[in-house]
C-alpha cells in the first residue's frame, strides 16, 4: 500500500508494562493493525514521561522503572483509521489515544518478503 497526501495519525500512548492476555499491549496493538491491513505501525519506548497519574516514569538509574511510556503510531486514511479505532477499547485502560491529520511526503517502502528459516 502507498500512502501520499493527507492521512490520519493514529498514537496510542501506553505504559510499556500494561498487558493482554499475558502480551504487551503495545505487541497485540500492533499484530491487530497488521492484521487489518493498516499501512504500518512503529513502537517508540519513552525515556521519561507521565501520564494521567501525573508519577514520573523514567530511565534514570537513581528512579530506575519497568513501566516506561511507549508510544505507538500508525498512519493510514482516515476511514482506515477510525474503523480501527473499536479494537483499541478492549487493549487501552489506561493511557492516551489521539488520532491527528498528516501530510505524508513519501512513503516508500521494500515489497514484504519470506525470510527462510534460520538453523
Amino acid at each position: 500500500m502507498t500512502l501520499d497526501g493527507i492521512a490520519t495519525r493514529l498514537t496510542v500512548y501506553v505504559g510499556e508494562s500494561d498487558q493482554w492476555h499475558h502480551r504487551p499491549v503495545y505487541t497485540e496493538i500492533v499484530h491487530r493493525a497488521h492484521a487489518a491491513g493498516l499501512a504500518g505501525a512503529s513502537v517508540f519506548r519513552g525515556l521519561e514521561g507521565f501520564g494521567h497519574s501525573s508519577r514520573i516514569h523514567t530511565t534514570r538509574v537513581l528512579a530506575l522503572t519497568e513501566d516506561l511510556p511507549v508510544a505507538i503510531v500508525i498512519v493510514d486514511s482516515e476511514t482506515r483509521i477510525r474503523a480501527f479505532l473499536p479494537s483499541l477499547d478492549e487493549l487501552v485502560h489506561g493511557g492516551l489515544v489521539t488520532i491527528e491529520p498528516v501530510e505524508v511526503v513519501r512513503h516508500v517502502g521494500t515489497p514484504p518478503t519470506d525470510h527462510p528459516a534460520t538453523t
